[in-house]
């Protein structure tokens, strides 16, 4: 099989220059290596032409359009291997990566998708602990991540973490990525709403934790910071983006149940009532901020999946 690796980057030349050498010092080498930058960022384009690659294909995309759903998109379209990898910037893959991702694509013809566990490095500590549910959606619409904490035997799964997911290039060369999701940047949720389109289309996800990369959490050149701070806009554009990808994934009937779980319940990163009467006493105004912005984000992915059914149905 031939392996592309694609890389969408902004801004982040010493996470890039890691995640590069990471790739040089794989067992298995990639047959083609894209990264996608933004026009804008001359930092990046200026890093990429001085960077020595000393095996297979190397290429760059130059994206005018802002936002990982735009740059994936042209990566995938653009990529000429069997199977395309993804990882982020700030990932570095271990070097059995690629050998291991292979192995089962080939193990399986079945199998559209591999991903593995993300070792998370925030500010350079690594997050440790072990859980046995992984990458789940359950029947009511709650998301179950985990991919930095799985481990033992692989398994399938709905969802594979973006750091860190592999795809026949068959499969999601048909699959877009949304560009519906909301985001300047990350557009966060992306790479769920990819998994659960190649699962509607029948093909089996894997998550297998000796498919592993590094993961140090680098700072976003956006509204979403991350962990840093609270952000309005940033927690709407989540929320919106979750709530159009399960309403397109959920049968009718559990669409009203994981609408009213979401509203009423909700997560700690996705508020729904309960989470705001859990939180106020600690939180106070953000709190109030944070029930708000989660509430509007539902109700504008339940516009946006709405009036796009609507085109789809006229």
């Amino acid at each position: 099989m031939k392996m592309s690796v694609i890389i969408p980057t902004f801004k982040r030349t010493e996470d890039l220059n890691r995640c590069l050498k990471s790739l040089i010092d794989q067992n298995r080498k990639a047959d083609e290596i894209i990264v996608i930058v933004r026009d804008i960022d001359i930092e990046s384009q200026l890093f990429l032409k001085s960077f020595k690659y000393i095996y297979g294909r190397y290429k760059t995309i130059i994206v005018k359009e802002p936002g990982q759903v735009y740059a994936l998109n042209q990566g995938i379209q653009q990529a000429t291997g069997d199977i395309i990898s993804i990882t982020d910037d700030d990932g570095a893959p271990w070097p059995e990566w690629l050998d291991n991702v292979e192995k089962h694509f080939i193990r399986d013809p079945k199998v559209g998708g591999v991903g593995g566990k993300d070792w998370l490095h925030n500010d350079f500590v690594l997050e440790v602990g072990k859980k046995d549910i992984v990458g789940k959606v359950q029947w009511f619409g709650r998301v179950i991540g985990n991919h930095h904490l799985g481990h033992g035997a692989f398994r399938e799964v709905d969802v594979l973490k973006g750091v860190n997911m592999s795809f026949r290039a068959s499969v999601v060369k048909n699959i877009k990525l949304d560009n519906r999701l909301r985001g300047s940047g990350a557009q966060v949720h992306n790479d769920m709403g990819l998994c659960l389109a190649v699962k509607r289309a029948g093909w089996k996800l894997i998550y297998d934790p000796n498919v592993s990369v590094n993961h140090f959490l680098a700072i976003r050149h956006d509204e979403d910071k991350r962990n840093q701070s609270f952000n309005y806009n940033a927690q709407r554009n989540a929320v919106h983006n979750e709530t159009i990808i399960l309403l397109e994934h959920l049968s009718k009937s559990m669409k009203v149940f994981y609408l009213l779980w979401a509203v009423l319940i909700g997560t700690r990163s996705s508020w729904g009532v309960a989470q705001f009467i859990r939180f106020y006493s600690k939180e106070r105004k953000v709190a109030l901020s944070k029930l708000s912005s989660s509430i509007k984000g539902r109700r504008d992915g339940w516009r946006t999946w709405k009036n796009f059914k609507k085109i789809i149905e006229v």
